[in-house]
């Protein structure tokens, strides 16, 4: 990528990287019980399945020959291909081998980029920077073109361009399109997506002949005049929240290789923690002393401090609280307001596997000068939740979600 007195072209704008991240794509954790996970993220929060990589169908069938599920299940809340991969912990094991954490149970942190040729200049700039990088190509099910690396605490972290998206008749791409997956840098330019439906149907392929992903569940309760089967609707995913070994390294990692901005740093039981962005959302992740882990409550078998789940409303967030402990949720209130900056009322939600998921409404939105309220100006959260809230200036400011709900 041709660069200017030291910086970056990207599309015209001269950038520290050769790449921007423009937004958190997906998010995956490995589990215990896969079954059992499916139907939580699917029955009580809302995922619908996408897609299934079984690796007994694969050129790996071998190696995966002794693990008990050897599946990656792909789900989504919208039109991307996925937003939530889960798999199970074996699995997890088996894909990262034996450098593998044990206690980093997320399988990916995925983050969005604007271009593929964007991808292409990041793959360059982590050679220049010593970064090591997993792999780089474009995976099937999902159509994404990406460049892997670890961060500093041995989290996958992927750029990607161009997921695959899911329309009103809710199938994803057949198997018999997967021809067009790489698994090295692809030369450039490449060919369009609808050159690619234009080539398989020259092929005989039946485009429209991939996998049914509808809601199929009845709706019985009113989610602002659409009867869905859960009295609320998952609108965006993140912010993450991780536990780290050395705050700073990983502080460093995300700022100088990724691009992250810094908003607000607070020092909680004496401990430092900070929250980047990426775009104009207060924080797109949080960076936590694993210290806190125990103090907060929270399990010691995994680095994910918490999950986001961004709900479509106010009225939502305290309508899923009810409806998620009807089904038999753990609630959890350990985590104070003052280790999620940015965001005003929110819940915390265990999984069955003790991760922990991040309920909200709200996240402030930081303006042309990339200033945030200062923590004066922020509403404060009562103990018991009002009924209704008096609108901030950004409240319901972020991009509302796309197409239908349900």
């Amino acid at each position: 990528m041709q660069q200017v007195n030291g910086r970056y072209n990207v599309g015209g704008v001269l950038l520290e990287r050769p790449f921007k991240i423009r937004r958190l794509g997906h998010f995956g954790l490995n589990l215990s019980d896969l079954t059992g996970a499916v139907e939580f993220y699917c029955k009580h929060l809302g995922f619908r399945l996408t897609d299934e990589l079984d690796f007994r169908h694969t050129p790996r069938k071998d190696a995966v020959a002794g693990l008990k599920d050897p599946r990656l299940i792909f789900t989504t809340h919208g039109t991307d291909h996925h937003a939530f991969v889960l798999g199970s912990r074996e699995l997890g094991g088996f894909l990262f081998g034996p450098q593998a954490n044990p206690e980093v149970t997320i399988n990916q942190i995925t983050w969005q980029v604007g271009t593929l040729e964007e991808i292409q200049g990041a793959v360059e700039f982590y050679k220049e920077k010593g970064v090591s990088i997993s792999r780089v190509g474009r995976d099937m099910p999902g159509s994404n073109w990406h460049v892997y690396v670890p961060d500093p605490d041995g989290h996958t972290i992927e750029l990607y361009y161009g997921i695959e998206q899911i329309g009103w008749n809710g199938k994803s791409k057949p198997v018999s399109m997967y021809y067009r997956g790489f698994f090295e840098a692809p030369e450039l330019p490449q060919i369009s997506e609808a050159t690619e439906i234009r080539e398989a149907g020259d092929k005989g392929i039946d485009i429209f002949s991939g996998r049914q992903c509808l809601d199929m569940e009845p709706g019985s309760y009113d989610v602002g005049g659409i009867l869905l089967p859960r009295p609320f609707k998952i609108t965006k995913i993140g912010p993450v929240g991780l536990f780290v070994k050395d705050l700073e390294k990983s502080e460093a990692f995300y700022i100088d290789i990724l691009g992250f901005v810094k908003t607000e740093e607070v020092t909680f039981r004496g401990r430092r923690c900070v929250f980047l962005r990426n775009g104009t959302e207060h924080h797109s992740l949080g960076l936590f002393p694993r210290e806190l882990r125990q103090e907060l409550g929270l399990s010691a078998h995994t680095t994910c401090m918490s999950f986001g789940l961004e709900l479509g409303s106010y009225e939502q967030l305290r309508n899923a609280v009810r409806f998620l402990k009807d089904k038999g949720a753990k609630v959890i209130s350990t985590i104070p307001p003052e280790l999620y900056p940015g965001i005003d009322y929110a819940t915390h939600v265990l999984d069955p596997d003790g991760h922990c998921l991040q309920l909200y409404y709200y996240m402030e939105q930081v303006g042309w000068d990339g200033k945030p309220r200062s923590r004066g100006e922020r509403r404060q959260v009562q103990e018991e939740w009002p009924e209704v809230l008096d609108p901030l200036s950004d409240t319901y400011a972020d991009q509302t979600f796309q197409g239908p709900l349900g």
